[in-house]
């Protein structure tokens, strides 16, 4: 029997279009997969498709997604065929908001458990300061401020048990610092050291005027810098094992929000990394802006570092502190401090200008605000820009979205701004309670509404300020708490406010996939599993649309396939 025209047609076409090898006899043709992956449950993403049995796969793309049958047809004799006995198979998970080179700097400090409490810390400090008797310096993360009394945490706590050696340790969120009287010392800071900027970046003073040993916001970065323990050897090696737990969680693309004090240091170890096989994630990176002096400077390196870098292509923005620390801008005071209401770092008038040259410019633009002023800052701005450049290609995203007005959730729809934040800081903030009034701890995280309104939302870790150590960068983990908005594992545990703000899984799925994706500007590649995508995927040993809710943060990664190839398997 001949083969007809049209076959004929088809098998150059396949040849052309996809450069793939295929094999033909009289009545078929076949394309060869690398890797075949079946008898799986498959959620796509794709909204035409959303289920899946089986994806076949070859170098680095998806070129199948369908039933087993057909994709089975696909093997040859050097596929790779794996039965994942119905587990769940997802898009590989993106971590929309991290800091895995800043957090590379700790990965080897000390840890702190930050939902212990200060006689905890202080027994971990110590402990630490036994095993490490040659570090001449200790350094660490993780305590949480709203756990000490309105003085915060004291250089007299530490002394206690460390006096012979300077010793700093960072809060969950790096913005503040705990130091004892040898790194105060150290250092040279006294009752006469100005304070950069009074009420937000400060040193925290006794009545006498002396540091009580609690820096906050740019105190507490200079500190960082100052000391001088952290270079470009320490910072790699710290990010490579912080990428390899990624990759262990199922992560595969990251968004860095910034590397704070290892900016210097951050295209040399990305370069690194990438020359010596590590870099198993897609990277897009952000040059970050705190200060009101640097941002004509700062634009103009991230529209160098996007014409000339791989990784740095997104202006990042720090507007406001933290609740803990008292520095979130506010429409009204905070609870037993009067007068103090937080603040912005820029005016808004300064928030306006960088915005509308960033959409002048086409470039993206990711703005940290906590507190409900500064969202209303930055929705203001948004607004600005694109009634001044209508036609511009930005994407504005603004991230962690602690405290949100009612009259600002539809506005994030209206103005296409992403909403980005951390679903596992929706448990009950029990120390924050105390800052914030009633109504303002009932308008935290409302992550439903905005879904409601048609926002965008896309997650991520925030690590290594998300409060939970290597833990928080757990999609799973983050899943859990953002559909119970409860304590992981714990039914009994309270629901912080408000209940109607628990999210559904499959938005919380998104965020951490197709829509983390769109912030990157990597929708047209990863996100989703559809054919012509890349092969970016993680299996889960358990469905989480069909596990009981308190019990999704025991699922485990059982595989993780970057670019077709399985970077972790359990």
């Amino acid at each position: 029997m001949k083969i007809s025209r049209l076959v004929i047609f088809a098998i150059f076409f396949l040849l052309a279009a996809c450069d793939q090898p295929v094999t033909t006899d009289e009545n078929t043709t076949v394309l060869r997969a690398d890797a075949i992956y079946h008898n799986a449950k498959v959620y796509t993403l794709n909204d035409s498709a959303p289920w899946a049995e089986a994806v076949a796969t070859r170098g680095d793309e998806i070129i199948f997604v369908g039933s087993d049958h057909d994709a089975l047809a696909l093997a040859g004799d050097d596929t790779v065929v794996t039965d994942l006995q119905g587990q769940m198979l997802l898009p590989g998970f993106i971590d929309s908001h991290a800091h895995p080179v800043a957090g590379g700097a700790y990965a080897l400090a000390l840890a702190l458990d930050t939902y212990a409490g200060p006689e905890d810390w202080v027994q971990a400090i110590a402990a630490y300061a036994d095993a490490n008797k040659d570090l001449p310096i200790l350094f660490g993360y993780g305590f949480l401020a709203s756990a000490f009394d309105d003085n915060g945490p004291t250089k007299a706590m530490i002394d206690a048990v460390v006096g012979d050696r300077p010793v700093l340790i960072m809060d969950e969120g790096f913005h503040g610092a705990w130091a004892n009287s040898q790194l105060l010392s150290k250092l040279g800071i006294t009752r006469d050291t100005v304070d950069p900027v009074p009420g937000f970046s400060y040193y925290k003073r006794d009545n006498e005027g002396n540091p009580t040993g609690y820096l906050l916001e740019a105190t507490a970065s200079k500190a960082m810098a100052d000391l001088n323990i952290i270079t470009e050897a320490s910072v790699t090696r710290g990010t490579e094992v912080v990428m390899e737990q990624m990759n262990r969680y199922g992560i595969t693309a990251v968004f860095d929000a910034g590397a704070l004090d290892e900016a210097d240091f951050q295209l040399n170890v990305l370069k690194t990394l990438k020359d010596n096989g590590k870099l198993n994630l897609r990277y897009v990176g952000s040059l970050m802006v705190a200060d009101p002096k640097q941002m004509e400077k700062t634009l103009e390196r991230v529209q160098q570092l996007r014409a000339t870098s791989p990784y740095i292509s997104v202006l990042k923005i720090l507007d406001d502190g933290t609740v803990e620390g008292k520095t979130a801008a506010m429409f009204s005071d905070y609870q037993n401090d009067p007068g103090n209401k937080g603040d912005t770092v820029f005016t808004p008038e300064q928030l306006r200008w960088m915005l509308s040259e960033a959409a002048s410019l086409g470039l993206d633009v990711h703005i940290h605000a906590l507190g409900e002023r500064a969202i209303n800052d930055a929705l203001n701005a948004i607004a600005a820009s694109k009634e001044k450049y209508p036609e511009t290609d930005s994407r504005f995203t603004i991230t962690h979205i602690q405290v949100l007005l009612d009259s600002d959730i539809q506005r994030f729809a209206d103005l296409g701004v992403l909403a980005q934040s951390t679903p596992l800081w929706a448990s009950y903030d029990t120390e924050g309670q105390a800052y914030v009034s009633e109504d303002q701890f009932n308008r935290y995280f409302r992550f439903n509404s905005l879904k409601q309104a048609g926002v965008r939302l896309s997650f991520g870790s925030d690590f290594p300020a998300s409060g939970a150590g290597m833990l928080g960068m757990s999609p799973v983990f983050n899943i859990e708490i953002g559909h119970t908005r409860q304590l992981a594992g714990d039914n009994e545990s309270p629901i912080q406010p408000l209940e109607s703000e628990r999210l559904d899984i499959a938005t919380l799925i998104r965020g951490y996939t197709l829509d983390a994706a769109y912030q990157l500007r990597l929708a047209d590649q990863i996100g989703s599993i559809e054919a012509g995508k890349k092969a970016d995927l993680v299996v889960l040993d358990q469905n989480l649309f069909e596990v009981d809710p308190y019990a999704i943060h025991q699922t485990e990664v059982v595989m993780t396939i970057f670019a077709g190839k399985v970077i972790y398997r359990r």
